[in-house]
């Protein structure tokens, strides 16, 4: 009687199963709100944190768990190439600080603008840069967002609102301040995320910018990407006071899980509507790498393997996203194992046509120096004929 029960209910389970499986495709591009609440709380300088409740979708869920396995493929992608020395000089890897692109992106719009130190990437990507611009860029072609001639640390779109990696420590906060200064002129009613790491928090220009910033009440969104090491110097060893977030003294400021999407997206939409009506705050992203400071470092002389893989297991920004469609049962094992599949292939597509890009001609070397115009430019097949023109 048992053994009957049982085959009656495997039966019954097996006509089910792919009216179950339809019912949550429908539910994978829903738009019904889902309300979850962040891994730890959020914690305040000088301002009364956001709700730890997050409102979400099913949709959003997957559109962060596709775009944080393709990031995490890419740079993995670009690690392979570089021991392969396709892709030479310098190469500082994001895995394992991708929620806090694909949270900043859901709280923001393309009007709004980012600028980052060298560890760009995947603020490029999030800013709607594809794949091909990216493995050409990197591999100094043609194709690539900066036509070969940046690299790593200078991709650039800006019509994505995206102002570039910046290869000097800390030289993108004035920037970025500059940014937000041009917004308000203009009355845009959008902002400027600025984001620098732990290692460049210590930097005079940060507080000269901040301090102008702050006296103008300019939308400035300052974000210390905090992933515990400036290059292989722990923040303890750096800082007096690795409380970031209350660096701004009289500037507000909130320390974010920065290894959750959710909180990330919250932390950035209440940091816009205050830096709107209020100027500047800083956002604290509590984060962490996974591969070395840049290629050249190893990543495991001054951190031991078993942090890094702790960290990989406890707060892995891909394994928390994927822990979440699971328990609303959003997408199985097998649907979430597919789209990393296809992360891989999407990957792989686009180095094979990055390799087939050309170089750069030599006479790019000497575009893009001087803005076109104005200014003293070069002429003449031996390039010794110079021409100024005023504005």
């Amino acid at each position: 009687m048992a053994l009957s029960t049982h085959r009656t209910t495997t039966a019954l389970l097996r006509h089910l199963t792919p009216a179950v499986s339809y019912l949550r495709h429908i539910s994978t591009d829903s738009t019904s709100t889902i309300t979850v609440e962040t891994s730890v709380p959020f914690t305040g300088h000088k301002i009364e944190p956001p709700s730890r409740s997050v409102d979400t979708t099913a949709q959003e869920l997957m559109s962060f768990f596709r775009d944080m396995a393709l990031m995490r493929r890419m740079e993995i992608a670009a690690d392979s190439l570089y021991k392969a020395k396709l892709i030479r000089g310098f190469c500082h890897l994001y895995d394992g600080q991708e929620a806090v692109a694909v949270g900043m992106e859901a709280a923001i719009t393309r009007k709004d603008c980012i600028i980052t130190a060298y560890r760009d990437h995947c603020i490029f990507l999030g800013r709607g840069g594809t794949l091909l611009e990216s493995f050409s860029e990197l591999m100094g072609r043609k194709d690539g967002c900066s036509k070969g001639k940046g690299g790593s640390m200078h991709f650039y779109k800006k019509e994505g609102g995206f102002y570039g990696g910046h290869g000097i420590v800390g030289a993108q906060i004035p920037l970025g301040c500059g940014l937000a200064f041009a917004q308000k002129y203009k009355n845009d009613e959008n902002v400027t995320f600025t984001l620098y790491g732990d290692g460049a928090a210590n930097q005079g220009q940060l507080f000269e910018a901040l301090n102008m910033a702050a006296l103008w009440d300019l939308p400035a969104i300052l974000v210390c990407e905090n992933n515990h090491y400036g290059m292989g110097t722990a923040e303890w060893r750096a800082a007096k006071s690795p409380a970031y977030y209350k660096r701004g003294d009289y500037v507000p400021g909130l320390k974010v899980d920065g290894m959750d999407a959710l909180a990330v997206k919250q932390a950035c939409r209440f940091a816009k509507e205050h830096a709107l009506k209020n100027g500047p705050i800083i956002l604290e992203m509590d984060t962490y790498r996974y591969h070395g400071h840049s290629m050249s470092d190893p990543g495991s002389t001054y951190r031991t393997r078993d942090e890094i893989s702790g960290v990989r297991q406890e707060r892995d920004p891909i394994e928390r996203v994927r822990k979440l469609l699971l328990a609303y049962d959003i997408a199985n094992e097998k649907e979430l194992k597919d789209i990393e599949k296809e992360a891989r292939k999407q990957v792989d597509e686009a180095i094979a046509k990055a390799k087939e890009s050309p170089l750069p001609e030599p006479s790019e070397l000497f575009t893009n120096v001087y803005v076109k115009g104005y200014g003293v430019e070069s002429f003449g097949a031996d390039r010794k004929e110079i021409r100024a023109a005023l504005p």
